[in-house]
């Protein structure tokens, strides 16, 4: 992407993004409104924007209906057809990518039996759980294989249950069906549990674009070290301040520090010696991406007011 944005009018959706995303699930993660689902359209070639936007090498604005052929979309809203059983949209939509009549067939039930809807596959998509609906709207988009699958709130509205299903199913996918996988979503235990990757929207702009790795340690540190002393962690967290340390008392034999950059965990063990106290333990706790999440749209300068 390079310069896209989006505008309705005077409100500006998507705003001058520029960014190159690799990984195998991406996570596009953001507050609702902040532009995913606008982004996926436009990438899919489905509305017409500003800027630059390649899709395995092609421009979305010329080349949509090939980056379709190429691409699955989950939408986020329900698009059933009155009286349709899960089969027939299936094979609808492979259709429509250009598959023959029963090739498309086949496919359907293929995708379908891996979206675990095999028994109720003839069975009228009206009468299904939001949970089945979903697995639905996941077998269409994976029917014609695609080399890409465009997810968006794929776990929106599920039970727990359903959702850790869902997410399973999405967590397996590059490896059975060779296929890489953005996941639109403003649900951060989604994106932890199953992304290597992140995009960060806020208020139509990119605010960070890397690995998971990368965003819990977006400020040089992505672990907290905890330490475990014999007694007194509060006179470990006085010396550990006077070296530069930020320091928590967690309990009066815990103390969680983040190090100075330069630091090495050898001047925990160096100052609590010196000053006569004993380290049982130490450990880390990294930053959840629910935290880091936070911490970049925190950062983030408001927008300008548009006109």
């Amino acid at each position: 992407m390079l310069g896209l944005t989006k505008r309705y009018g005077n409100i500006v959706a998507i705003d001058r993004l520029d960014a190159r995303v690799d990984g195998k699930i991406i996570g596009l993660l953001g507050p609702n409104g902040a532009g995913k689902s606008t982004l996926l359209k436009a990438l899919l070639g489905l509305i017409p924007y500003e800027g630059g936007a390649r899709v395995l090498g092609l421009e979305a604005r010329t080349h949509g209906a090939d980056i379709r052929d190429r691409v699955g979309y989950m939408p986020e809203q329900e698009a059933f057809l009155a009286g349709m059983s899960a089969v027939e949209l299936c094979t609808y939509a492979g259709e429509l990518s250009g598959l023959p009549r029963t090739e498309a067939m086949q496919r359907a039930h293929a995708a379908l039996y891996y979206a675990g809807l095999e028994e109720k596959r003839y069975q009228p998509i009206d009468g299904y759980s939001t949970g089945m609906k979903q697995r639905v709207k996941l077998a269409q988009a994976l029917v014609h294989d695609p080399e890409i699958l465009f997810l968006d709130e794929p776990t929106n509205g599920l039970d727990p249950r359903s959702r850790d299903e869902m997410l399973e199913l999405i967590a397996e996918l590059p490896a059975r069906r060779g296929c890489a996988i953005v996941l639109s979503t403003h649900l951060l235990p989604d994106v932890e549990r199953v992304c290597d990757h992140a995009v960060i929207m806020h208020q139509g702009r990119v605010r960070f674009v890397g690995s998971i790795d990368e965003l819990r340690g977006a400020r040089g540190r992505d672990t907290e070290i905890l330490v475990e002393v014999k007694a007194d962690a509060a006179r470990l967290g006085e010396v550990l301040t006077e070296a530069g340390a930020t320091c928590q008392v967690v309990s009066a034999v815990t103390l969680s520090v983040s190090l100075p950059e330069t630091a090495t965990n050898e001047l925990v063990f160096r100052r609590a010696r010196e000053a006569g106290l004993q380290i049982r333990g130490l450990g880390v706790r990294r930053e959840t991406v629910e935290a880091a999440f936070l911490r970049v749209i925190g950062d983030a300068p408001k927008k300008d007011a548009q006109p």
